[in-house]
């Protein structure tokens, strides 16, 4: 009895235990439950919170960027996302979709001027503008060109694509527009990368030119300029009066900076110094070019202008190991080559050329000295010197003979000899003497030299065995202009100076040394002689000195004929 009674009691008891502990578990979890909830509370709380601290901001930020953009629009609001595209073309200017056309014609944009974007990639609009941010972040300036682009893209010249994106472009170029106003530039500092940009003549007028395809500067911006099938790139350093300017119908004073650091790495062409009488050593590598300048100033060109000197360029070479070419070519010309030059010498080992003032091509101004590499690594040495002309009365003195009346003519050699001695050199001459049988040629050659005198089957002239392969690699061989067309050298030396569309000129009518162009489409231009560039330019207009009537340029001595034939 007792034993049943003791194991009820313990029944209960832990009946009563295992309550107790669910009790407290279901406490424990309600607690946990209630702790758990509490903390959702506060974490939904902060990220509302959070949220709408953010949306503030956001309005915040989005009234200053409406306010922003208002003052540097002048009040009016353009702000477009677009995906960038490139299109072949020059300058700064961009193409923008129709619709951005209709926005910015509602806003009365037209009214104001011209039309200045501010370009950025998109999602970089948080850092400040700065020159570090600008160069790593991509930030450019621009004007349009047409509103012709595909809808949601806007098509970017190489310029602007270049400088928004100076290593390497997203694959999906999101760029950020914004209407702005800027200020006329009044002053520009820039520097090239290479120094010999400062060898083009009359440089600042180069770039002048270049700088007419752009709308906009904007400092640390890196600006492309060509001067024939010469391109140089120049840093914009610094601008006045804000770090990016307007270059449309203003006059700007520019400052061209000497390169920080020549880059001993760069393919760009060097012109060194040469000094009249003093020769310049070097060495030249097969089919490169080494190239020198000099130039004839008033007093050296007044002295060879009057018959008293002349110019003579001196090629020694070393043949051992190679042969050069000789190449000269006046200025705008600056970087003669095998098919574009004024002057040349093929002759194998060393060579000279004379310049007198009986060339018309001769005159004040700066030379270019071309120093090809033929064949071989050869060592070479090169002097200009001013050369004093022997007295025109000795020479003439010297080279005056008389025939004597009692003379005969050699039936071989053609000379006159005494007819004394006729028999006697005639038999020597046929022993010893040859005449070249070439059409045309008939020299005279010792026996032992005739094997070696011989004539280009295709032009005739006369040289000898050891020159005949140099001759026909130089002369013969097709060359290709950049223009498209192929010819003979010589041909090819004519061609590119005075019909090729990209030889240089000096336009008659702004100064600039240009591209030629082709064939202009007026005839009455193509009449004046007039190359397609100068046909564009003349047709600007001035006003007449006289009447002060608006003339275009190219009609401008017609009209002083035509109406004021007496002033």
């Amino acid at each position: 009895m007792d034993f049943e009674l003791r194991r009820a009691r313990e029944k209960l008891q832990k009946e009563q235990k295992e309550r107790k502990d669910r009790a407290k578990l279901k406490l424990e979890r309600e607690r946990k439950a209630q702790i758990e909830a509490s903390r959702q509370r506060d974490a939904l709380e902060a990220v509302q919170r959070v949220r709408r601290l953010d949306a503030a901001q956001a309005q915040i930020k989005a009234e200053e960027q409406m306010a922003e953009s208002l003052l540097s629009g002048g009040g009016i609001m353009f702000h477009r996302n677009l995906e960038a595209m490139l299109y072949s073309g020059v300058g700064d200017k961009i193409k923008l979709p129709p619709s951005c056309f209709t926005e910015l014609s509602d806003q009365g944009a037209f009214d104001k001027g011209p039309i200045y974007f501010r370009l950025s990639v998109a999602g970089l609009e948080s850092f400040p503008e700065t020159s570090a941010n600008r160069e790593s972040h991509g930030v450019t300036y621009s004007g349009v060109l047409e509103f012709t682009a595909e809808e949601g893209f806007v098509a970017l010249p190489p310029h602007v694509w270049s400088n928004l994106f100076p290593t390497e472009a997203p694959a999906t170029p999101l760029i950020e527009i914004q209407y702005v106003r800027l200020p006329k530039g009044s002053y520009a500092k820039l520097q090239p990368e290479e120094g010999s940009f400062l060898d083009i003549p009359n440089h600042k007028a180069v770039l002048e030119t270049s700088l007419r395809q752009h709308a906009t500067l904007s400092q640390d911006d890196v600006i492309t300029v060509r001067h024939g099938e010469l391109t140089f790139k120049l840093h914009v350093l610094e601008l006045k009066p804000s770090p990016s300017v307007s270059v449309l119908e203003t006059d700007i004073e520019v400052d061209i900076v000497n390169p920080a650091i020549a880059s001993e790495k760069s393919n760009q062409k060097v012109l060194n110094p040469l000094n009249f009488g003093a020769p310049e050593s070097g060495v030249v590598e097969e089919g490169v070019y080494m190239y020198y300048k000099f130039s004839l100033t008033d007093d050296v060109w007044s002295t060879i202008a009057s018959g008293n000197a002349r110019i003579e360029v001196k090629l020694e070479a070393d043949t051992d190991l190679g042969d050069t070419d000789l190449y000269i070519s006046k200025h705008p010309l600056m970087f003669p080559t095998h098919h574009q030059h004024h002057w040349s010498s093929h002759d194998v080992g060393s060579k000279t050329l004379i310049l007198s003032s009986q060339d018309l091509n001769l005159g004040l101004g700066t030379y270019s000295i071309g120093i090809y590499g033929f064949r071989g690594t050869t060592k070479y040495k090169i002097l200009v010197n001013v050369q004093e002309n022997i007295n025109r009365g000795q020479q003439a003195g010297l080279s005056t003979s008389t025939i004597d009346v009692d003379s005969v003519e050699c039936g071989n050699c053609k000379h006159y000899i005494p007819s004394r001695s006729i028999a006697l050199h005639e038999a020597y001459c046929r022993r010893h003497n040859v005449v070249c049988q070439y059409s045309g040629c008939g020299v005279i050659l010792r026996l032992e030299d005739a094997k070696n005198h011989v004539h280009c089957n295709k032009c005739g002239k006369a040289f000898q065995q050891s020159e005949m392969e140099k001759h026909m690699k130089v002369f013969h061989e097709p060359l290709h202009c950049s223009c498209g067309v192929v010819l003979e050298k010589e041909e090819m030396v004519q061609h590119q100076s005075s019909n090729c569309p990209m030889r240089m000129i000096t336009c008659r009518f702004c100064g600039d040394i240009v591209q030629a162009g082709s064939s202009p489409m007026d005839t009455r231009d193509r009449l004046r002689g007039l190359s397609e560039h100068e046909s564009v330019c003349g047709s600007r207009t001035a006003p007449c000195d006289s009447c002060g009537r608006s003339v275009m340029l190219k009609e401008m001595d017609i009209h002083q004929i035509a109406v004021h034939p007496n002033t």
